[in-house]
């Protein structure tokens, strides 16, 4: 596979444009084979009532970034991917700041791939450790 960070990252910034992402204001930052990092500015609407970061805002950023992952991931022959299984483990909270999530690929399989993520605060402290199962999908 001939990768290109310059290229897979203008790739996702050009998908950041649309649905969730774009609401979320997700931002790659790092791609490689196996890995891809998103950041997230916190901003008052990523915020649940109670005034920290909603557990919602961390799952999109993760499983953004897992999604981002195996799109520039995929096996020769697949077109797709939809996800299957998530977890996630919540570690702290914030309520301000640039928080990042590094997702890692497990398993690249045929038929599916597992990614484990976590994400960080401002001060690259865990804040949450997630992993997703995606099918991916065939013409």
């Amino acid at each position: 596979m001939n990768f290109s960070e310059a290229a897979v990252l203008e790739q996702l910034r050009q998908r950041s444009q649309r649905g969730l992402p774009a609401h979320m204001q997700l931002k790659p930052v790092r791609a490689a084979p196996g890995a891809l990092t998103l950041q997230l500015e916190i901003q008052p609407f990523h915020l649940a009532p109670n005034g920290y970061l909603h557990a919602a805002t961390i799952v999109a950023l993760a499983d953004t970034a897992c999604g981002f992952g195996c799109i520039v991931n995929l096996p020769p022959g697949a077109v797709n991917f939809t996800t299957l299984e998530l977890k996630s483990n919540f570690l702290r909270t914030a309520t301000h700041g640039v928080i990042e999530c590094t997702a890692t690929l497990q398993h690249g399989g045929k038929r599916t791939q597992v990614w484990d993520a976590t994400v960080y605060d401002a001060e690259r402290r865990a804040m949450a450790l997630f992993r997703c199962t995606q099918m991916l999908l065939y013409a």
